[in-house]
């Protein structure tokens, strides 16, 4: 099976360094259903072709036991159109090869990285079950020009009409990892096949490769179904994943804007709740000698706000993965009429906590109030992660509801969450342990602090913990 990629923005043969593979020498890489190859029939300065050619062995498939259980011991093993016809195949190819590509990394030439390029993508013979049609819907929201042919099911038998493959051309300008990623998704949905067992790790791939575009496309619902086998439970859970990335429902998935209030007030009435955790924050940070600060899931921006008035944060970091938050913290804080020396100060930027973000590295304290009780369980090894790890500040400050303390809500239900969204409301036993194991693991010091009036029996409403990184257990500033 074949795909090209053509591009004519001059110099033509930096696709080689955007695609990390060198134009002038071809290449072979082992992949899991067979050999890839990468060559480039066309590298002049007008024009460069990359071509990945995949070539599968269908008897080798059968014999590793990686092909389809539905195929049993049919002929249908042997038989096939998998050497010849796009498939998910060509798609494990592609993020094996071209893994680097597509994350849109180019230390060689950042700036092209960054930039849309014309480019043609010419797959030969792709199966489509939807025909030229569905080609159009699925690439044409995303900047292509569509060019899908029938191929005809036997071309000296007009009669039977045309077989289920496309020849497709798709042209655009596009920036390339954007144009990979399609691919990576839509050529299984095309297909609507996949050739290995769909697992719960399938929605990690397609949120790492859609979650630019897959929410806001009009097919994002056929998508999604096709891409994950039309395996209900793992269907839905992306589809959640997706509203969180792009806000699509925002009164189910948007914890930083709730539709309706929530039990996070302190009962004791005099300063409310959300309050006295900025409050608490704030001294952390000063007490610190934190200077640049990033707000991590942060809302409707009141803690941003605090933070810009106060002239000792040189930098702040509003960081949301909603954009309808992020809108809203920008309305708040009143970005077209805010001062060009505060302004300068701030940085919206939009991203998930579970990815890495390259924006996040080099700041002095990373604040998380009130977020990681929206992650679910299995994701927050990879939010310890990008917090601790990747960004790895020298001061990270994390607060979370204290369960034991809803009994205190009259009005809340017996084992009931204080917000709907929630995945998890912990202990202070339970998030003393977590808290210690991460610091213990990712080397930071944590300590524990009430917020709220303490209860002696069940504790505060808030609990927070403030980590520093072992190294650097000296004020943050220094």
């Amino acid at each position: 099976m074949l795909l090209t990629i053509t591009t004519t923005a001059e110099p033509a043969t930096d696709l080689g360094f955007l695609l990390h593979k060198n134009p002038g020498r071809p290449q072979a890489f082992e992949v899991s259903v067979g050999t890839a190859h990468v060559l480039y029939p066309e590298a002049t300065r007008e024009r460069c072709t990359a071509a990945l050619l995949l070539e599968v062995d269908p008897v080798g498939l059968v014999r590793g036991r990686q092909g389809p259980a539905s195929d049993g011991f049919s002929l249908g093993q042997y038989v096939n159109d998998r050497p010849y016809a796009a498939s998910s195949m060509l798609a494990v190819a592609l993020s094996r090869v071209f893994k680097t590509a597509m994350t849109g990394r180019c230390a060689a030439r950042p700036e092209l990285a960054a930039a849309a390029l014309p480019l043609t993508a010419h797959l030969p013979v792709l199966p489509c079950r939807g025909g030229a049609e569905l080609a159009g819907r699925l690439f044409g929201p995303l900047g292509w020009q569509v060019h899908a042919t029938p191929i005809a099911l036997d071309e000296t038998v007009p009669a039977w009409g045309d077989s289920r493959y496309l020849d497709l051309r798709l042209d655009g300008e596009v920036r390339l990892a954007d144009a990979l990623n399609h691919l990576y998704v839509l050529l299984p949905v095309l297909d609507d096949a996949k050739h290995y067992w769909v697992s719960p790790e399938e929605v990690d791939k397609l949120i790492r490769a859609g979650g630019g575009w897959l929410a806001a496309h009009p097919e994002k619902t056929l998508i999604t179904r096709r891409y994950l086998a039309h395996r209900t439970g793992l269907y839905r859970s992306a589809l959640a994943r997706l509203a969180e990335v792009d806000d699509a429902e925002p009164e189910s998935f948007d914890n930083a804007v709730p539709a309706e209030p929530d039990l996070t007030d302190d009962p004791d009435p005099q300063v409310p709740l959300a309050e006295q955790r900025r409050g608490a924050v704030l001294a952390v940070l000063r007490a610190a000698g934190a200077h640049r600060v990033a707000d991590l899931g942060c809302g409707e921006g009141a803690l941003t706000a605090a933070l810009l008035a106060d002239p000792s944060f040189t930098e702040v970091v509003a960081a949301d993965v909603s954009s309808r938050a992020l809108e809203i913290t920008g309305r708040r804080l009143r970005l077209d009429r805010m001062p060009e020396r505060q302004r300068d100060r701030l940085r919206l930027i939009q991203t998930a906590l579970t990815y890495t973000d390259d924006r996040l590295a080099g700041l002095d304290a990373l604040v998380l109030v009130e977020v990681i009780e929206h992650i679910d369980p299995p994701r927050l090894g990879a939010l310890e992660r990008t917090v601790f790890t990747d960004a790895a500040p020298a001061l990270v400050a994390v607060t979370t509801p204290n369960s034991e303390h809803n009994v205190k809500y009259e009005f809340l239900a017996p084992g009931a969450m204080r917000h709907r969204d929630h995945r998890f409301e912990w202990t202070r036993a339970e998030f003393a342990g977590w808290a210690q194991r991460v610091a213990a693991e990712r080397g930071y010091q944590v300590r524990f602090l009430p917020v709220g009036t303490d209860d002696p029996q069940v504790g505060p409403p808030t609990q927070l913990a403030v980590f520093t990184r072992s190294e650097s257990a000296r004020a943050v500033g220094a």
